[in-house]
């Protein structure tokens, strides 16, 4: 898509969070729920597929136009994004990295119109940063596959209506070459969802447990084919490393909002006779935050063109994701110190930010798992 096609898109997603969204933040922070319309808007706008590719019904985004597009969904709750994100991301790119011609014709286009909502169910109780630990089972048996285990904190559970579930096969733990990943439809036998989970921030973007008890799945679940059984580990890596980009230019997006309500509670707010923007102490806060934003910024677009074509598809995900994560978490933190007192309060925009900008410095892979993956790569470059 060339770039003026980009541009109309980006455009109207702008418009459509600052107009439509961004009102409706306080209700769905505190109903822990997206309104209906605005689904239906980002359905109809193509956002359930947009890194999906044009073949399979996408808008075939490159990651560089994604790390724009994404930008703008940021500046609103994240809740909103998360509608369509694992679609775009995590799990959609289960698909494209790992699934056969026949398995991406059948659910890709799917998943880009927005009929299916996907959930990516790795995480466990005791494999989260180190996905190689989990433990849930594939047992093969005639005509296909027995799945049993725990998943935890999966995106879009209560609402998915597709997981992409990891599983080991044998018993030999932190064996990463025995994980395998398969769809396993919504309402399969044995497929159970616990209650959501009643999160700090993000409220309106769901996560839950993933029970499976003896969930039978049929041979052609095995994304990959034949051929993938084993492959689902290298498949996470691949799709962790876009995911990371794509957490990254959110939290730019972010970011900005943060910066903008910062820069115009300053210019309002009045003390001793004169708007708080005056005093040296308040600008020095401005000044950290802008600087964060835009070596953010910068990071994330240079790392989504190098991912593009291919020179960087390791470090620079790594890199962008842990300091844009961290970079939007401190300027989360000045802009409640430059609101005072009215920055803890309930209700404004920069409180509820504060809560949200959290999760991002764990999910996706933490900061210090981002810190390991960038030590590697720099003293052994070729492994």
């Amino acid at each position: 898509m060339d770039d003026n096609d980009v541009k109309e898109i980006v455009d109207a997603v702008r418009i459509l969070v600052r107009e439509r969204v961004v009102p409706r933040e306080a209700e769905i922070d505190e109903t822990d729920e997206l309104p209906a319309e605005l689904r239906d808007a980002a359905t109809r706008m193509g956002l359930y597929g947009f890194a999906v590719p044009e073949e399979y019904g996408g808008l075939g985004l490159s990651m560089a136009q994604e790390a724009r597009l994404v930008m703008e969904l940021g500046y609103t709750t994240p809740a909103f994004r998360s509608l369509f994100g694992t679609n775009n991301g995590i799990a959609g790119h289960v698909l494209m990295e790992g699934g056969t011609e026949e398995q991406k014709k059948a659910h890709l286009p799917r998943l880009a119109s927005g009929e299916w909502t996907a959930s990516f169910a790795l995480t466990e109780d005791e494999a989260g940063s180190d996905p190689a630990g989990l433990k849930t089972s594939a047992r093969q048996v005639d005509g296909g596959y027995v799945l049993s285990g725990s998943k935890r904190y999966i995106t879009n559970a209560p609402v998915a209506d597709v997981f992409m579930v990891f599983a080991r096969h044998g018993e030999k733990e932190k064996a990463s070459r025995d994980i395998s990943v398969f769809l396993v439809p919504a309402g399969t036998p044995g497929l159970t969802v616990g209650p959501k989970d009643r999160k700090m921030g993000q409220h309106g973007a769901w996560t839950a447990e993933v029970h499976l008890e003896n969930v039978r799945v049929p041979q052609d679940s095995l994304i990959g084919g034949p051929e993938g059984r084993g492959e689902g580990y290298i498949t996470a890596m691949r799709c962790l490393a876009h995911g990371r980009l794509h957490i990254a230019a959110l939290c730019v997006g972010m970011a900005q909002r943060l910066v903008d309500e910062t820069v115009s509670y300053a210019l309002e707010r009045r003390q001793s006779g004169r708007p708080i923007a005056e005093f040296q102490l308040i600008q020095g806060l401005i000044a950290d935050s802008q600087t964060d934003l835009y070596a953010a910024r910068s990071l994330v677009m240079e790392a989504s063109r190098a991912f593009d074509d291919g020179s960087d598809t390791r470090m620079g995900p790594s890199c962008a994701k842990y300091f844009a994560s961290e970079a939007v978490g401190r300027i989360a933190d000045r802009a409640v110190q430059v609101h005072g007192g009215a920055g803890y309060m309930r209700g404004v925009a920069v409180e509820r930010f504060y809560r949200d900008a959290r999760l991002f410095r764990i999910y996706e892979g933490t900061s210090q798992v981002q810190q390991v993956v960038i030590a590697r790569q720099s003293l052994l470059p070729d492994r």
